[in-house]
């Protein structure tokens, strides 16, 4: 039988990120492939040198899969798919476009629609990078039309990091007028995998909460 891989996680979080602590990526491409996996935590308050050991920047996740560690969600997601056909397919082509997309997903879009998010946060009369987002949605809108999945014809990694940056609140929003995209970010988050994953990690904070309560 396969040893559990273990994620780390915060041990709470406020309510705002629940259900967005990037976890959710590994949980939810663990559930995919129905590899074992455990859940380990490191205090949010005190990210002290053990943490940091190993994650330099003091963040979550990362995993160990038998003495093999990793940090960063993207790194991980790699590591989870190569150990099953479920989540890479086996083709030299189909390999790189899942490879090129897990990578755009994480560069070309997530680094556009953070910041547009966290400047969003203050609530400024205009967001400065209000048109640069616009911009790089309209082209993966483009992309996304007429494809059920990014890459590869298939569910992949690639779907997991992508819909994951998509989901949140204020981005699903922004794809009212993109109804490719909307319709992606929906078709992703109704797996069984996605809801058993998101599922976990809210009863994981919500128990931090009850044993915080208990004192």
């Amino acid at each position: 039988m396969t040893d559990p891989i273990t994620i780390w996680t915060y041990d709470w979080v406020p309510n705002g990120p629940r259900g967005f602590v990037r976890d959710m990526r590994l949980r939810w491409a663990l559930e995919e492939a129905g590899l074992p996996y455990r859940i380990a935590t490191v205090p949010i308050t005190d990210r002290g040198p053990e943490h940091l050991a190993r994650q330099p920047f003091a963040q979550v996740p990362f995993i160990d899969d038998g003495g093999v560690c990793l940090f960063e969600s993207g790194a991980c997601l790699l590591h989870i798919a190569e150990k099953t056909d479920s989540l890479m397919p086996p083709g030299a082509q189909d390999r790189a476009d899942v490879l090129q997309w897990l990578f755009a997903a994480l560069n070309s879009v997530e680094l556009v629609t953070v910041p547009w998010w966290f400047i969003s946060l203050s609530k400024p009369e205009t967001n400065p990078l209000a048109d640069w987002m616009g911009k790089r949605l309209d082209l993966l809108e483009a992309a996304m039309a007429g494809r059920e999945w990014v890459a590869a014809g298939r569910f992949t990694i690639a779907d997991i990091a992508l819909a994951d940056v998509l989901r949140v609140k204020a981005i699903r929003e922004a794809l009212d007028t993109r109804p490719a995209l909307r319709a992606y970010v929906d078709r992703a988050c109704d797996r069984p995998a996605f809801r058993k994953a998101l599922d976990d990690q809210m009863a994981h904070f919500a128990k931090a909460d009850a044993d915080r309560d208990a004192g």
